[in-house]
């Protein structure tokens, strides 16, 4: 049986400024939790402060996309190996406000899911 996955996606809040109090408290609360993978997903400007909260503890550390492509010019994208790098273990893939807002597709999708387990990242 496969372990369960309880992912907090922070959306589009929290700074980097507040993102190792919030991570703190989470850890106290989950320290105990053996059954189920606990992962954070801050967005992408608060994870270098978030890998570093993570650190020692059982809660995993997720982002919220991932880039189709390796590197190139793709203004406000994020290759899998920069959040490799991070500390990154997961990611959000075809989240529905990603459908909706920013017009992602089965193909989009599945382009970044394929780009993201190249990279041994863990899809969400």
């Amino acid at each position: 049986m496969r372990k369960k996955i309880v992912a907090g996606n922070w959306k589009m809040n929290k700074k980097p400024s507040e993102t190792a109090a919030l991570i703190d408290g989470i850890k106290a609360l989950v320290k105990d939790i053996k059954n189920v993978e606990v992962v954070v997903c801050p967005p992408f400007t608060a994870l270098a402060a978030a890998a570093e909260a993570v650190k020692g503890s059982n809660v995993g550390l997720g982002a919220q996309n991932v880039a189709w492509a390796a590197s190139g010019a793709f203004t406000g994208e994020i290759a899998a190996d920069m959040l490799k790098d991070l500390g990154v273990s997961y990611v959000i893939i075809g989240h529905s406000e990603r459908r909706q807002y920013f017009g992602e597709t089965d193909a989009t999708v599945n382009a970044r899911l394929k780009a993201a387990l190249a990279a041994d990242l863990i899809p969400i």
